[in-house]
């Protein structure tokens, strides 16, 4: 979970150095609460600003919100692209997947909820950045899922298309249940994942079987 924030003051703090401390804050309060609830009041609260500084330096709540989401959604991004990799999909991908994200998110978990925020304004800027990020992690898992499933066998793209969606939701679940659980780390969480993973597996007729 993310490190309790402390109250900065307005004297003396260097202003990239504040700026920081906002955007920590704020992302803190966005992930916790959803866009719709978080307060503005108590974000420059908890930095020990006033809310008109809080707007001078970051804007509107929306822009505020856009300028936590933005590094979130790099670096998650970015954590999913270097895991696949460029050698192809294989069946240890999922799992190198899975231990990217949650790296990329320790420390700070509840942004993974500042990325996946369904209280968003529609129509927004930040509804438009949120959905180019969801659309270009979810073409990573489609591309992903296809090279699985093509090298099990199967070629039918409705196939393809719902393993997108079980995958898309599993990995939500998975994160939910890692932030109720701060005592695990991301290789702790990559072998739990490992071990259902394999369970699950002997659910199958093939693995049954085995």
């Amino acid at each position: 979970m993310a490190t309790p924030s402390s109250k900065a003051g307005t004297k003396g703090v260097p202003r990239e150095r504040r700026r920081r401390q906002m955007l920590e804050a704020a992302t803190e309060e966005f992930g916790r609460h959803g866009y719709a609830a978080a307060s503005l009041p108590a974000i420059a609260a908890r930095v020990g600003v006033t809310k008109t500084l809080l707007h001078q330096y970051l804007g509107s709540k929306e822009d505020l919100y856009v300028a936590c989401l933005v590094p979130v959604g790099d670096r998650l991004l970015g954590a999913v692209r270097e895991a696949m990799g460029e050698g192809g999909t294989a069946p240890h991908t999922p799992l190198r997947v899975l231990h990217g994200i949650f790296t990329a998110l320790e420390g700070r978990r509840e942004a993974w909820f500042v990325l996946y925020d369904t209280t968003l304004p529609p129509g927004g800027e930040a509804a438009r950045r949120a959905s180019e990020y969801w659309a270009a992690i979810d073409r990573l898992a489609a591309g992903g899922t296809a090279e699985l499933l093509s090298a099990a066998g199967s070629t039918d793209p409705l196939d393809a298309d719902a393993l997108k969606y079980v995958w898309r939701d599993l990995v939500a679940t998975l994160v939910r249940w890692w932030v109720k659980h701060p005592e695990q780390t991301p290789e702790a969480m990559t072998q739990r994942c490992a071990r259902l993973f394999a369970a699950a597996a002997t659910l199958t007729p093939e693995g049954r079987s085995a």
